[in-house]
């Protein structure tokens, strides 16, 4: 993966199916600000089809958080103005995924202090550099 990942000691990852309720399957903390990606699974293949991250940082240093990882990966809206619980199994029948892959890391802790949008820019820069596009469920940055 990506070498400014390797880092973190807070991480883990879970995966979706169609079948599956997001909110039951996903593993993320409710209070942890950071980094998720999102692979399509096929057999032996995994593409990286999404970057996302929830917190952000006030200018006293503080952290600002709508909402944690797991609520953001569970109920922060994609495609239809939707949370991802309802939307994402839509979009997985639309584009014939079978198997979704979350993978979350902590970014933001007492001990280690990186701004999550500043790691998922970083990220989102390696694949344009790499693909020339963005992860195809990222509609902008």
């Amino acid at each position: 993966m990506y070498q400014e990942l390797e880092s973190f000691k807070n991480t883990n990852s879970f995966q979706y199916t169609t079948a599956d309720q997001l909110d039951l399957v996903c593993n993320a903390p409710a209070h942890a600000a950071g980094l998720f990606l999102v692979f399509d699974v096929k057999e032996d293949t995994k593409e990286l089809i999404m970057v996302g991250s929830t917190g952000t940082i006030q200018n006293n240093g503080t952290l600002k958080a709508k909402s944690g990882l797991f609520d953001k990966i569970v109920n922060g809206s994609q495609f239809t103005k939707s949370a991802r619980k309802f939307s994402w199994p839509t979009q997985m029948k639309k584009e014939g995924i079978s198997i979704l892959e979350v993978v979350w890391f902590e970014t933001f802790t007492d001990k280690k202090k990186i701004i999550p949008t500043y790691l998922e820019g970083q990220l989102l820069q390696h694949f344009f550099d790499e693909n020339g596009v963005l992860p195809r469920w990222n509609v902008a940055f």
